[in-house]
């Protein structure tokens, strides 16, 4: 299906029956990254999964910010009129679903994110030197933003006022700071992380993450 929201037009699948719940992929990727983890959550909820723009089937954009992909999935909730829905993002996705949970975070129920970092920092050197030769080899604007973005400070997280999951693999590319800082920042959140995980093992293709999420809503 798709949606033009502001300008902007988005591929999503909708799926499923029950309380709403949004995910939001990673970099470079699409909804389809979630297809195990849906065929488990769809029995329990109303699954909302998105491709952001210039991904997956959603069409480009002249520029990439995080900002402007949070502003889509705010859009997109009010377009459809989504009553409290909660909200999943992984890696870029969780990095988005911050900025909705600062700037409208009374339009959703709960935040689920993994894999975040706050800055380009909060990576591991490994993880950033690995991304900034992507970006030399490919130019992809996508790419770019990662070596940019996002900038999010401890005072904004603290802006953050719905229960919020954080969660992270023991082998993450995010360096550990980052998921206390998340912890330490957010007034009604908590941090679970995964032994032996790395950055996506536990999502991409993976019914692990729909489980994490079926026993936080418990």
């Amino acid at each position: 299906m798709v949606i033009q929201l502001d300008g902007q037009v988005l591929n999503y699948e909708v799926v499923g029956e029950g309380k709403p719940l949004i995910m939001l992929h990673g970099n470079n990727e699409s909804h389809e990254i979630f297809e195990e983890a849906i065929s488990v959550l769809s029995g329990y909820y109303t699954v909302y999964a998105i491709d952001s723009r210039g991904q997956g089937l959603s069409a480009p954009a002249n520029e990439y910010h995080y900002s402007d992909m949070a502003k889509d999935v705010i859009n997109f909730i009010e377009t459809l009129d989504i009553e409290s829905p909660i909200l999943y993002g992984f890696s870029d996705g969780g990095i988005i679903g911050l900025m909705v949970a600062i700037k409208k975070g009374y339009l959703i129920d709960k935040l689920i994110v993994s894999g975040v970092n706050l800055t380009p920092k909060g990576l591991k050197h490994s993880a950033l030197s690995e991304i900034k030769r992507d970006f030399k080899r490919t130019k992809d604007p996508l790419v770019e933003m990662m070596l940019r973005e996002p900038n999010l400070t401890e005072n904004d997280l603290s802006k953050i006022n719905v229960p919020t999951l954080i969660t992270m693999g023991s082998n993450d590319m995010v360096k550990p700071a980052e998921g206390r800082k998340l912890n330490n920042s957010i007034k009604s959140s908590t941090l679970k992380v995964l032994d032996g995980e790395t950055h996506g093992s536990y999502i991409i293709h993976s019914t692990k993450i729909a489980d994490i999420i079926l026993t936080y809503q418990l």
